[in-house]
């Protein structure tokens, strides 16, 4: 008795403390790997239905195609005007902004609008039969285009380009400026005519666009040239009146490039200026004639008569004669007198022509003085009207400076306006690429797309329930669980089998069941300082977790390697042992406890599977009774000076006062667990049960282990069948 209580003061090594390091815990990726493999049915049987929904729907889903048509636009455009005002481009940092934009009105409900617009789409009910849309639903009215109000195919418009804008997709190709019109319909001939027509449209409304932008500009400008061309005509007439009524009378004129009179030649200024030009020439001839009369310029007419130069030329000749005789001769010769007879005679000739000459420049002179005296009074005439017409002027230029003042206003609004007409003729920055083609193969849907689809969809919704299960799950699955949930130490699991099978299997020493206990076995051996302990009793929470299969199977194991190991019916309310090994319950642990002392009456040998067993025998009224006396620890000590080992199959722990006593009289406690049974909070209050009897706990061991919730899966299979298809030497 003392060596018991003895031992079961000292510590074990199969005890663990709730509370001691927990540095060696499962990794947090094991628990969920541990955690898919316990759910991997469920997840399998969710992966396959989204799949299986995937290719459903997929093949269900009405086929479409997308046609795609390819249109350049250009940031830059060429300018025809260096109007302000007008269309100009703008600075490369504007790109950005420019090129969303143009998506924008791309994607805009205007252009839709225009498309169902130029393509008759309102009253066409075929387009809305290919996107199944009934407009009689939408309250819009069938029928001929006759029979429908304004408002209503305007309804049918606006319907029309709500389909349109939902099935079409505008993509930018990165690095370009190329822009895919995209639109998807179940018809590829619509989807393609439909494409080719936004992209035409998109180019009609954008030349619209720049041809309306310059509208207020023309407006404007067509107000401001008739209000000039009106104050133009105005002072154009005013000037005319003045002019006329000043008989000022303009010859010419001359004007800058801006259209800017600088001078003006009038009818008194051309006579005054011919006068002048007259009167200077007859001063001149005035001058000359009375030096000529004076003799201080020579004979002029002299020197131009043509007879009064021939006469002095023959004297000339005559007086050359003379000279040559007087050489040889005296004057008196005879010859010599009569050529000065004739040099006389021309001399008197000459002088005779002289004074006549002279009396044609005195006349010359007066006729110069007196033309001279004429111009010069019709020039100061010309001065008086010249000076009156100048203090005219101050007034004419006034209005003449009026005119120009309109003449240039109305000149440059009227070639603005021109400009500002043909502003919007330049080239277009939109051009098409490439139009669409009718799709020869659907775009949609896409049966691999939506099966990865729908398995990442099952994948998904297989993780949250797993996450649910585990949350919702507070039940021990797996002998992982034993030390993270409970702190004790995890000895071994069991499948899942009926009673029937676990001791058939027992009988094959290469069964998974067999390997499973004798993987138990081994960690019992590591137990206590002294191997397996001399003496356990094996517990669960509730009845019907496996504990009386396990007592057995463990005593089997032990009893295998040639030990003596006795099991014990500790369940006096409920006794199992007997039926497993086919016995009768006449005798057992409550005759001993009740007095009996001939133990070899209550222990029987089983030579089945090697080890003796003593039954509940007849079931108590009080239990617990006999199991609080010490006949129970007398039994145990006496048991354990033959037995090697001595079991005890004891009741569940709940609603029972049996094991805190039974506990007492062994070593240590095999606490035994359904996988998947009794609730976390149940099994907790269990042990704490336990060990308030200050009773060692060695581990557990989870029963009924499904492969499919088991963490451990392939590696406890694989070991518990390893070898098993090798026959047994004999």
């Amino acid at each position: 008795m003392n060596k018991i209580l003895a031992r079961n003061n000292q510590p074990t090594l199969g005890d663990v403390d709730p509370y001691d390091d927990l540095s060696h815990e499962t990794p947090i990726l094991v628990q969920y790997w541990q955690s898919v493999l316990r759910h991997r049915v469920a997840i399998a049987i969710i992966v396959a239905v989204c799949i299986a929904a995937g290719i459903i729907a997929t093949l269900l889903m009405t086929p479409y195609y997308t046609s795609t048509a390819t249109v350049e636009i250009n940031r830059e455009q060429d300018k025809v005007t260096n109007v302000e005002g007008v269309t100009q481009a703008g600075s490369t940092g504007q790109n950005l902004e420019f090129y969303q934009t143009q998506y924008s009105l791309l994607e805009s409900r205007s252009l839709a609008e225009r498309v169902a617009r130029s393509q008759n789409l309102a009253t066409n009910d075929a387009f809305f039969e290919t996107f199944n849309v009934d407009p009689d639903n939408a309250g819009l009215l069938t029928g001929s285009a006759n029979a429908k109000t304004a408002a209503q195919r305007n309804e049918r418009l606006k319907l029309a380009a709500k389909l349109l804008q939902q099935h079409i997709n505008i993509s930018p190709i990165r690095g370009s400026s190329l822009v895919s019109i995209n639109f998807q319909s179940p018809d590829p001939m619509l989807s393609a005519q439909i494409a080719n027509s936004w992209v035409e449209q998109f180019i009609a409304s954008n030349l619209d666009r720049r041809f309306s932008s310059t509208a207020d500009a023309r407006k404007f400008l067509e107000e401001q040239l008739a209000d000039l061309k009106q104050k133009l005509e105005v002072s154009e007439r005013s000037l005319s009146s003045y002019a006329d009524s000043k008989q000022i009378i303009t010859l010419s004129s001359e004007q800058t490039a801006e259209g800017k009179t600088i001078s003006q030649k009038t009818l008194a200024s051309a006579n005054l200026e011919a006068l002048n030009g007259a009167l200077a020439e007859a001063i001149a001839d005035r001058i000359l004639a009375e030096s000529e009369a004076n003799g201080r310029t020579g004979n002029k007419n002299a020197l131009t008569n043509i007879a009064l130069n021939n006469l002095r030329e023959e004297r000339a000749k005559i007086q050359s004669e003379y000279a040559k005789l007087m050489v040889q001769f005296e004057p008196e010769y005879p010859a010599a007198k009569a050529i000065a007879t004739q040099i006389a005679a021309l001399e008197s000739s000459i002088a005779a022509e002289e004074a006549r000459s002279r009396m044609g420049t005195s006349a010359r002179y007066r006729e110069a003085l007196d033309r001279e005296q004429k111009l010069r009074a019709q020039v100061n005439k010309l001065k008086g009207q010249f000076s009156g017409e100048r203090r005219d002027s101050i007034q004419y230029n006034i209005f003449q400076r009026e005119v120009d003042t309109n003449r240039q206003l109305y000149d440059g609004l009227l070639q603005r306006y021109k400009e500002i007409g043909v502003a919007g003729v330049g080239t277009n920055n939109i051009s098409i690429v490439d139009r669409a083609q009718p799709p020869e193969n659907p775009s949609s849907p896409k049966l691999l797309l939506n099966i990865a689809l729908a398995m990442l969809a099952g994948l998904g919704i297989a993780a949250a329930y797993v996450f649910v299960m585990e949350q919702v799950d507070q039940t021990i699955t797996d002998p992982s669980d034993l030390k993270s949930k409970l702190g004790i130490a995890p000895l071994g699991s069991i499948p899942d089998l009926d009673t029937d099978d676990i001791l058939l299997s027992l009988r094959d020493k290469k069964s998974v069941v067999w390997e499973a206990y004798l993987s138990i076995r081994t960690s019992l051996a590591f137990l206590t300082d002294h191997g397996v302990p001399r003496s356990f009793l094996i517990t669960s929470t509730r009845p019907n977790e496996g504990k009386s299969t396990s007592a057995l199977a463990i005593a089997a194991v032990l009893a295998s390697t040639k030990k003596r190991i006795l099991l014990i019916d500790g369940d006096m309310r409920n006794p199992s042992l007997h039926k497993m090994l086919d016995e009768q319950n006449t005798n057992g642990l409550s005759n001993y406890l009740a007095g009996e002392e001939d133990l070899g009456k209550l222990i029987r040998q089983d030579a089945l599977y090697g080890f003796d067993a003593m039954a509940a025998g007849p079931i108590p009224p009080n239990a617990a009774e006999l199991l609080s006396s010490t006949r129970m620890r007398e039994l145990v000590a006496k048991l354990i000076e033959t037995y090697d080992t001595v079991i005890i199959d004891a009741p569940p722990v709940l609603g029972l006062a049996d094991i805190p006593l039974l506990a007492d009289s062994v070593e240590g406690v095999i606490y035994t667990i359904e996988a998947g049974g009794v609730k976390l909070r149940g099994i907790q209050t269990a042990i704490q049960r336990v060990r308030s009897s200050h009773a060692h706990i060695f581990g557990g061991i989870v029963t009924k282990v499904q492969s499919q919730h088991s963490g451990y899966g392939y590696g406890y299979t694989y070991q518990y069948s390893y070898g098993s298809n090798v026959p047994e030497k004999t």
